[in-house]
């Protein structure tokens, strides 16, 4: 068995070949007799080689397609002296850039600035990597993400033009479509979520510090899952910049709101378990209602902190990196709470408390083998704990009303608190290569991965009392759950594959008697099995016999969950049946992708075959015994995509792509599982849910203007069947479920992006980036059917039969001014903005199926507002070591507001918008120091 371990690991070595086999040369020329102003039309040229090429009109040139090696590369213009740069090192995958000023005389080779930045680092070479792709495709690398400032994935992908996130859901959205519409994965293999509530994973998870880029695909390409209709979300892991790495940080701020709760910033009991960001258990959550505390702690020192090192090496053939890091955050807001039911209100807290520590503990490493120019093996390792820690707390101040608790007549109000530490495990595992066969003309891809999430809630607390005069306090008199410790676990196990082989016909791009022609033919497949297996209990205190055990106040609730009580049944234990799903998807699929392009042109079509089975079984509670316990669906279809690219020029492009896709339900939206938030809301999956199926157009033109700026304009169109919505139940006061609550919706929009040196000197320069999106999108409500003809059900309500899309805004904007200094030491800031207009948070619903009465009994959507944010960072470099920075961000701290229509029950009144919830989150200041090896 070893020797045949042993054996498989020799071919695989033998098989591999680097992932990019070819790097680039690129820089800027200026004209020494003009004070620096740009050099056009000189010859830049690779001496004994063919390539070579001349500056536009900025200076600026590109050499690309090189083989890996060491050269000298030319530079000359009419009438000034020639310059030769040797030792000019070309690596596989990676831009070196070299600028350098031409004159009458020789310039000095000490003049010449040569660096090497990784392929999808730089702005500029992911500008040029987008104007070269087939598909329409928008990246954000790290060197941007540092300008502006973004501590992670999730905040970096709303710089890219079309996308919003969500502060009510947390989601991402992409011209308008949400969780559930995205599909993402890192170098390109799928990644499993780390929350029931998601389809993917929290990409604030991923800290800056661990991506080399960020990419967006919004046009369908055959080669990814067919699940998807808004694109697909890739992250680039981090690998070794250069020869060598060492670098070490740290950064200490503040979220200005948490500064004002200094003294008295609450966290969970739990944290008497938390030992350098990791959660350990040490009571079993059945045993802790009377063993462990019920009431909140004070955290030591609610400042935010992260430390942070990396440490990378090339040996000859092998390169390794490791990136680690650990921070520390805190965040309070404050606000107010409403619930309504057929325009009645139900619930209401008007001095909503959540207090919210994260730890976050992250490591990357990444190993390269290169046994040639064609075989490299590439290993990726990925792990993150997180443990977030959150106390929630309402009715305070004497004012909380819950219908089916708050008695007027003994003058009492409602006070909850709920306290929850969720700890998220997430280890990502893959392996990637390539082979070269036939000089080029057959080039084989491969990647597996195998990913594990623990995401669990092991010891989340419960207190719903009833609160008078004179410090009275009552245990809440509605269930035998109010008064609760639950336990949450999910884990996930995926194998995933990728396989691409790529038959060159002819791939000499650079050859003018070829006429730069690219064709080629792709095959391959991928294959995906993800395993969610899910258990959730309450165990529950509850009084024997009611109003007679009396907490001493709302911050002493543990003073009656005593030993004693329970032993002399004051008191006594509550334990709910298990609520249980597992869930598997298995999909695979294959395909075949056509490319034919010259110099102008370049078509690229597709077909997909994809099977994809989704099966749930499930054992909860609150569900009707006399129906079936498991969800089963299949799907087989065939998924065709265009891709067509038209370049009048070097420096502009024409698209067209089109293509159709699946949107599958979720585990979480399937199964009937109920899980209820801090604030009583409860979300509920539901079986009947089917696929969406999507049509996809897009129509765009770019403009390259110099290898650093872009202006692009983007039309699309997007037809979606069966939409899947989150939808208030009808009948059920706060729960929300997912329905295909319509045949139909469309989307139609207008992106436009720019990116421009607005002033470039010798001392410094100024760029501005900013990008607007336009959506129309509606949906009908429709009726619903049985085989028979015979009524079921309405989605219509309040004269509604047309409404928007859940998630989508109808305008969003971002923008950023990047200043910097060209200096030996440069000081950089950098200003950013972004808005996004109203957007639908929940669908509304009518409240009964009488056909008379929905317009009557019903509850309306429920809206977020709009909000404007401005981050401001600073760099400035003090030498090649010492690197200070200052962050301020969410400087404005605005409102973030939900709300809905109620129409008052006089019937006369016209409807009235009225906040359910409401908070903000206060501007986070930081200062941070990187010292650099």
């Amino acid at each position: 068995m070893k020797k045949i371990f042993t054996l498989t690991l020799i071919l695989i070595f033998a098989t591999m070949q680097a992932q990019e086999t070819t790097g680039s040369i690129a820089g800027k020329l200026t004209d020494k007799e003009m004070n620096g102003e740009p050099l056009p039309f000189a010859n830049v040229i690779i001496k004994n080689t063919s390539k070579g090429t001349t500056s536009d009109y900025d200076g600026l040139y590109l050499l690309d397609n090189i083989e890996p090696g060491t050269y000298t590369v030319s530079f000359s213009f009419v009438g000034y002296e020639t310059l030769e740069v040797p030792n000019v090192v070309v690596e596989a995958g990676k831009v070196t850039e070299v600028n350098t000023e031409l004159g009458s005389s020789a310039a000095s080779l000490d003049e010449v600035v040569i660096t090497t930045v990784s392929r999808r680092d730089s702005e500029v070479a992911l500008l040029i990597e987008q104007k070269n792709s087939i598909e329409i495709k928008e990246s954000i690398g790290a060197v941007e993400l540092a300008k502006l400032g973004v501590s992670d994935a999730a905040t970096a992908t709303t710089k890219i033009s079309g996308v919003t996130s969500s502060e009510a859901s947390g989601d991402i959205f992409v011209r308008g479509l949400g969780d559930r519409y995205l599909y993402t994965t890192m170098n390109g293999l799928p990644i499993p979520s780390d929350d029931v509530e998601r389809k993917n994973i929290d990409l604030g998870l991923f800290p800056t510090r661990v991506i080399q880029n960020i990419s967006i695909s919004k046009a369908y390409s055959v080669e990814n899952s067919a699940d998807q209709a808004s694109g697909n979300i890739d992250i680039t892991s981090r690998e070794l910049r250069g020869k060598d790495e060492l670098d070490l940080g740290f950064q200490f701020g503040v979220n200005t709101n948490a500064a004002g709760q200094f003294g008295d910033f609450k966290v969970s009991p739990n944290q008497d378990d938390v030992y350098f960001g990791v959660y350990d258990q040490l009571i079993p959550t059945e045993y802790a209602l009377n063993n462990q505390s019920w009431n909140p702690q004070t955290a030591v020192l609610p400042l935010n902190r992260k430390y942070q090192a990396t440490a990378g090496k090339e040996f000859g053939d092998f390169r390794a990196l490791l990136t680690a890091s650990n921070a520390t955050s805190f965040e309070y807001n404050k606000g107010v709470f409403r619930n309504y039911r057929t325009n009645v209100l139900e619930d209401q807290f008007t001095d909503v408390e959540q207090f919210k520590k994260t730890d976050n503990n992250t490591a990357l490493l990444d190993l390269g083998y290169s046994i040639n120019d064609n075989h490299r093996l590439k290993a990726t390792s990925l792990f993150i704990n997180k443990v977030t820690d959150e106390v929630y707390e309402a009715g305070r101040n004497g004012e909380g009303f819950v219908f089916e608790e708050t008695n007027e007549a003994e003058n009492l109000n409602q006070f909850v608190r709920d306290m929850n530490t969720k700890q998220t495990r997430l280890w990502v595992n893959q392996l990637h290569g390539d082979h070269n066969f036939l000089d080029g003309k057959n080039e084989l891809e491969w990647s597996i991965g195998y990913n594990i999430v623990n995401a669990d809630e092991p010891n989340r607390i419960r207190n719903e009392v009833n609160i008078g005069d004179d410090n009275f306090v009552q245990l809440a008199r509605t269930g035998g759950f109010q008064q609760r410790k639950s336990r949450q676990e999910i884990d996930d196990k995926e194998y995933n594959a990728l396989l691409i082989d790529q038959i060159n016909f002819i791939k000499n791009e650079d050859d003018a008697e070829e006429g730069g022609k690219n064709v080629y033919l792709q095959l391959g497949g991928n294959y995906r099995n993800k395993e969610r297996n899910f258990f959730s209990q309450f165990f529950g205190a509850e009084e024997v016999t009611y109003n007679t055990v009396h907490p001493t106040s709302i911050d002493d609730l543990s003073s009656v969950f005593t030993t004693q009580n329970f032993n002399s049944k004051r008191l006594q234990f509550n334990k709910l049946t298990p609520d249980r799903y597992n869930g598997i998807l298995e999909s695979y699929g294959g395909f075949a992708n056509f490319n034919f392009g010259n110099e102008q042109w370049n078509v690229n079509v597709g077909a997909r075959y994809q099977q994809d089975n989704l099966d749930v079984a499930f054992a909860v509670n609150n569900y009707p015994a006399n129906l079936p316990n498991y969800a089963s669906q299949s799907y087989n279809n065939v998924y065709p995509s265009i891709n067509v690219k038209f370049s009048p020029n070097e420096d502009s492009n024409f698209r067209l792509a089109a293509s159709k896709t699946i949107t599958l339900p979720e585990f979480k939206e399937v199964a009937p599982f109920e899980y209820v938030s801090q604030t009583g809301q409860i979300t509920r999956g539901n079986p009947n849910l089917t696929a969406s199926n999507n049509y996809n157009l897009d129509l765009k033109y770019e403009m390259f203007p110099s290898s650093g700026e872009l202006i692009s304009l983007t039309g699309f169109y997007k037809k979606i069947l069966d939409p899947i919505n989150k939808v208030q139940a009808r009948g059920a006061s706060g729960v929300f479920s997912y329905f295909n609550a319509s045949d139909e919706a469309n989307i139609y929009g207008l992106e436009l992006e720019t990116k421009v040196d607005a002033v470039e000197t010798d001392a410094y320069n100024l760029n501005i980036a900013g990008n607007i999106t336009r959506m129309w999108h509606s949906q009908d409500l429709k009726d619903v059917y049985d085989a028979n003809g015979n009524f079921i059900r309405t989605f219509r309500y309040n004269g509604n039969s047309k409404i928007g899309l859940q998630g989508a805004s109808d305008w969003i904007f971002n923008a950023s001014a990047n200043f910097a200094t060209e200096s030996d030491n440069p000081f950089r800031a950098t200003l950013v903005g972004a808005y996004s207009s109203d957007k639908i948070y929940a669908l509304g619903s009518p409240d009964t199926q009488n056909l008379d009465l929905i317009d009557v009994q019903y509850n309306d959507e429920i809206i977020e507002k709009g909000f404007v944010t401005l981050d401001l960072i600073m760099t400035k470099e003090f030498n090649e070591n010492w690197t200070l920075q200052f962050k301020g961000q969410n400087l404005l701290n605005p409102e973030i507001e939900r709300y809905q229509a109620i129409k008052p029950l006089s019937g006369t009144m016209p409807e009235q918008d009225q906040t359910v919830r409401s908070y903000t989150r206060g501007a986070v200041l930081t200062l941070g120091v990187s010292y650099d090896f």
